[in-house]
């Protein structure tokens, strides 16, 4: 984690992670630095993730109950908002969903040739949570008007990334879902918005072939590096505090400038170093034959 100081940004604040899985995930990151804002959370993560063993550090050291719930089940979600308004007597001021999992991206599907059943999971799972914890929140009266609900995408929902497979449709959907709900969402002041994060390596992202590639190339192009999970987390809380209560239905690039940029000089030496070599494998090549 960096070493931000405190700015008491979440004080009084009381909300929910859905997501932290263990030190390498971004929302591991961000419950720190909410705790260390001065906020209030509960987590909650997939039952699954129970056999990790590494949720209850961050309930030591955090102070935050975990319950385990499915994101695709109603009931479950229910069942998460009921135990933070057991904890808090309050509604939530912040949600954040930081939950994804792409089956034909791990068994290295090609795009053109998906498992319809995994596909279907992948969004259901990535992106229709997003849809079912609001909805599920707003059904009890469980997020306070002025609240901010933030999730966590990748360029790849705007650009074509080709080993990222479904999961570019699942953070595309996701991102649209955080523009349509913001629109209901204002009526009760309620702000949403989408972070879209640089390849950060967490154990998610090192499970996408290629993931490698994707960070040395994203790292040489974007003016400022790749940014890192913890600088993610720092400003997610800005953006889970009132200091942007007028910011929703944003898909808000965290990237080291890479979306704005086409090609840098880092990657063209590269590149043509690249070809140098497989100009010179040729002439040797030639030479050899003849």
């Amino acid at each position: 984690m960096a070493d931000t100081p405190a700015h008491g940004l979440l004080t009084n604040k009381v909300g929910l992670v859905f997501g932290a899985l263990d030190e390498n995930s971004i929302a591991w990151h961000i419950a720190e630095a909410i705790h260390r804002e001065g906020g209030r959370f509960v987590r909650s993560n997939a039952p699954v993730t129970k056999r990790f063993g590494s949720l209850e550090g961050l309930a030591e050291k955090t102070g935050s109950p975990i319950v385990y719930a499915d994101a695709t089940s109603m009931d479950d979600i229910a069942a998460v908002y009921a135990r933070a308004q057991e904890d808090f007597g309050q509604p939530c001021d912040f949600v954040v969903h930081s939950i994804g999992m792409g089956l034909n991206v791990r068994k290295n599907r090609a795009y053109t040739d998906l498992h319809y059943d995994w596909y279907h999971k992948a969004l259901d799972i990535s992106a229709m949570s997003l849809h079912r914890i609001i909805k599920a929140g707003i059904d009890v009266e469980a997020i306070a008007n002025g609240a901010s609900i933030l999730s966590l995408s990748y360029i790849a929902a705007q650009r074509v990334f080709s080993k990222y497979s479904e999961m570019a449709d699942a953070k595309a959907l996701l991102e649209s879902i955080t523009r349509n709900f913001g629109y209901w969402l204002g009526e009760r002041r309620v702000r949403i918005n989408t972070v879209s994060q640089s390849p950060t390596r967490t154990t998610a992202g090192q499970g996408i072939k290629g993931f490698d590639a994707m960070y040395e190339f994203a790292d040489r192009i974007a003016p400022l590096g790749n940014a890192d999970a913890a600088s993610c987390a720092d400003y997610c809380v800005t953006l889970l505090s009132d200091l942007t209560r007028m910011v929703t239905m944003q898909t808000l690039y965290h990237d080291g400038g890479f979306s704005s940029m086409g090609i840098s000089d880092a990657f063209v030496e590269v590149f043509a170093q690249a070809l140098d070599g497989e100009s010179l494998d040729s002439e040797s090549l030639d030479s050899e034959a003849a």
